[in-house]
């Protein structure tokens, strides 16, 4: 069995009526802009994962380490 209960033969049928409807050229054409939308996605996500590493990076190069000291009061 297939995808919930569509064999293969199902969806071979079904791949070959919208192949008829549609045509190859117009299919070929909505993958390949699927696929630039996808891959421009990836490249965003990528790019704000950089962003936030050198934020984090120029965040710490702006901040001032102390260290405490516990300090006895003399009576």
């Amino acid at each position: 069995m297939g995808l919930g209960g569509i064999g293969i033969w199902q969806l071979l049928i079904i791949l070959a009526i919208i192949m008829m409807v549609f045509g190859t050229k117009k299919l070929r054409n909505m993958g390949s802009d699927l696929g630039g939308a996808i891959k421009g996605f990836k490249n965003a996500m990528d790019e704000g994962k950089e962003q936030a590493k050198q934020e984090q990076l120029s965040d710490g190069e702006n901040t001032i380490d102390v260290k405490a000291e516990k300090v006895e009061e003399k009576s």
